[in-house]
């Protein structure tokens, strides 16, 4: 049986330094992902770092929660409009584009699925694009089929329940195996496994949704 196909993610590729760009303020030298020049301290364009890097993370599918964040919180104190309140207008402008990005970068990273997906865009593999995905990879695609059966087959508001306590233990394993993956650079699995994660995801919430309607 042939192995699995290795690829090298970004995770464990190094990131060259930042570029310096002048600030639009005082024209000095900030790096390019910096919140705020380091000449005058005025607030700075959200430029095009990534989610990572954005938030001072390396690139990783294994994020501690806590640490997120807390980086995450923290830059957006820096960022309250209340500090901008006597800048200029472009000032305050700035500081919400910041913040917005800060906060695409969040909610991309605190979400499992949403993280898998951009690591593997990150390494040039994109998957699960908006809309409906077809299952390629037939072992899945039997799963699911079974699972949509058992779903369809629960009588019962405890055997809804049953199935969606199920359904949670195999998001669980997988994003455990998603972590594996990565960790492996094997984005083959990795993208394999996210599809997974994504119809186990729609899975429960179909499944809580019948369950609630159960009363």
């Amino acid at each position: 049986m042939q192995s699995p196909r290795l690829v090298p993610t970004p995770i464990d590729a190094p990131e060259p330094p930042p570029a310096a760009l002048a600030c639009w303020s005082c024209g000095g030298p900030t790096p390019a992902d910096s919140l705020f020049c380091v000449t005058c301290a005025a607030v700075q364009p959200p430029g095009a770092a990534d989610h990572f890097r954005r938030l001072g993370l390396q690139r990783s599918f294994e994020l501690e929660r806590a640490n997120l964040e807390r980086r995450y919180f923290d830059l957006q104190r820096r960022l309250h409009p209340d500090r901008f309140a006597t800048r200029t207008g472009r000032e305050r402008a700035l500081s919400q584009a910041q913040a917005v990005s800060l906060n695409d970068a969040y909610r991309t990273l605190a979400d499992p699925l949403a993280r898998a997906v951009y690591l593997l865009h990150l390494g040039g593999m994109d998957v699960l694009a908006e809309g409906c995905n077809q299952i390629a990879d037939p072992v899945i695609l039997m799963e699911a089929m079974e699972m949509r059966e058992a779903l369809a087959a629960a009588q019962s508001g405890a055997q809804v329940a049953l199935f969606a306590a199920t359904v949670a233990a195999d998001i669980e394993e997988c994003v455990g195996d998603l972590a594996v993956a990565f960790r492996k650079n094997d984005l083959d699995e990795a993208a394999k496994l996210t599809t997974r994660l994504r119809y186990l995801r729609k899975l429960i919430e179909d499944s809580r949704a019948r369950h609630s309607s159960r009363g």
